[in-house]
């Protein structure tokens, strides 16, 4: 009678604890705090930050059952209310929502269920974990309901899928995040778009790297690389962008690579308040239209301390965009650093106070570059470009009004009026030209500043063409290498606005 007591006692002492747990769950339910009780959208498990779940009651139950001599089964665990200990951030592992991460198995689903907690919980981490390879397709992570401060902690490996019959008729991103209030995405994984079978008859440049690629991967799947031809010809021509934000706020990527996308790498559309910094981007020097980091309007934008290789401009500026502050970016191979190209079809394009500066440029097709179509609107208007070094670069310095992407285009009046452009410390090399100004004849550049040019060709024996000028009107604030003698005295006149 004694021992019945005895654990009778320990029992009505345990139940006592979880109803007093069970009321105390209740009472931050009613102040607004996030709490989870026994229903279908039960998420299956909540984790702390080392990627475990929390312990605590079912300890408890644990004791009791076996104390009474009862079967604790899983129904007594998901009966158990996960609390939020500490004010620390909640964790939801893809893991414990069915994602197999072997690089075969299609893990939308548990992307999208663990999505759906996390949105649910301020400053919560989607945890992607390290040492697994993800198959994802087209999924969209998406406000405007969700809590502010989500965490995407990318540890792991996410790759697209190399099946035509997951992009149906085309998509424009793959990753999409939007409508988000501090979204940050983070960590030292990979977003790998496979974007080979996009570019090419045959998916494989290099069957060697590729295969090193899957050895590096244990659990990656070759199968998803090595694809035929025939399936690699049916993919639709529209080709996504790797990972977008649109309509976000208090936006932050950092730490991750992004490769071989389809298309751009990493856009931000409507976005505000945006950080870039310490990530990689990487896809080769010939992939087609594979920008780095392309913005549109967004404003209040920091790049920095980042390497971007790829197939076109390592970062894109276009129109809407303002406070953009670019700095410490090593770029290589690409078509540089560009604004535009802008006002294409007529269209009207607002560009401002853009800051390029610490930079390097390297095997690139331009170094810094504003490009226009003839017949838009519009103005690009306070622009630095400080500090550049760039090596092997066909032209260094360039504005060209007159741009076109290798279509017949018409000669046509309106032009983006470009003004108050100032390059200061540009050095290196170049393979083309050091200086290529080709102004609209209606709207003339105005307001360029040069100070410290010194550019020289990659060989030195080799006759290159002069610095070219048409309808510039600036200033010459120091001697240049090699002489710019083309520029027109600057009219005293307004800069263009919008």
């Amino acid at each position: 009678m004694r021992r019945f007591n005895l654990k009778s006692h320990i029992l009505v002492t345990v139940i006592s604890l979880l109803v007093w747990s069970s009321e105390h769950g209740t009472c931050n339910a009613r102040e607004g705090k996030h709490w989870w009780g026994r229903s279908k959208a039960t998420p299956p498990s909540i984790s702390n930050k080392n990627g475990r779940s929390p312990r605590g009651n079912e300890n408890l139950v644990h004791q009791a059952s076996r104390l009474m001599g009862e079967r604790y089964t899983a129904q007594d665990e998901t009966a158990i209310t996960p609390q939020q200990n500490g004010g620390s951030s909640v964790t939801f592992n893809v893991l414990d929502y069915g994602a197999k991460g072997d690089g075969s198995a299609d893990d939308t689903k548990a992307f999208e269920a663990a999505w759906e907690a996390a949105c649910k919980v301020g400053a919560s981490t989607m945890l992607v974990p390290t040492g697994s390879v993800f198959l994802v397709n087209p999924i969209s992570f998406a406000g405007p309901n969700c809590e502010p401060n989500i965490i995407f902690q990318l540890d792991g490996k996410i790759i697209a899928p190399t099946s035509s019959a997951a992009w149906g008729s085309g998509l424009l991103q793959w990753l999409n995040f939007s409508k988000l209030k501090g979204i940050t995405v983070r960590g030292k994984g990979v977003i790998d778009g496979q974007g080979s079978v996009w570019w090419n008859d045959s998916p494989l440049d290099n069957p060697e790297e590729v295969a090193a690629t899957s050895a590096r991967d244990s659990n990656y799947s070759s199968s998803q690389t090595l694809m035929s031809s025939e399936v690699s010809q049916n993919m639709p021509s529209t080709k996504p962008t790797a990972l977008r934000f649109y309509g976000s706020t208090d936006v932050t990527v950092t730490g991750i690579t992004i490769q071989n996308s389809p298309q751009a790498h990493l856009k931000f559309d409507d976005c505000t308040l945006v950080q870039v910094f310490d990530i990689s981007v990487s896809s080769p020097g010939n992939s087609p239209n594979t920008d780095g980091i392309h913005l549109q309007n967004s404003q209040d934008v920091v790049i920095h301390s980042s390497n971007l290789a790829c197939g076109d401009d390592c970062i894109s500026i276009q129109t809407g965009c303002s406070g953009i502050y670019i700095h410490d970016i090593n770029c290589g191979p690409g078509h540089g650093i560009s604004i535009g190209g802008l006002g294409k079809d007529n269209t009207k394009a607002c560009v401002s106070n853009i800051t390029v500066r610490d930079t390097t440029i390297h095997s690139a097709m331009t170094g810094v570059r504003i490009k226009t179509w003839q017949g838009g609107s519009g103005a690009v208007q306070g622009v630095m470009f400080s500090n550049i070094q760039v090596s092997e670069v066909e032209t260094a310095i360039m504005i060209d009004q007159y741009y076109c992407d290798g279509s017949k285009c018409q000669n046509k009046t309106s032009a983006v009026g470009v003004s108050g452009i100032s390059y200061q410390n540009i050095k290196g090399t170049y393979t083309s030209k050091a200086v290529h100004f080709a102004c609209s004849d209606g709207l003339p550049c105005k307001g360029v500043t040069l100070n410290t040019i010194e550019l020289k060709p990659q060989q030195e024996n080799k006759p290159l063409s002069e610095p070219f000028c048409w309808k510039t009107y600036g200033e010459l604030q120091t001697s240049t290498t090699p002489p710019i003698d083309c520029l027109l005295v600057d009219k005293a006149s307004n800069p263009y606005s919008c």
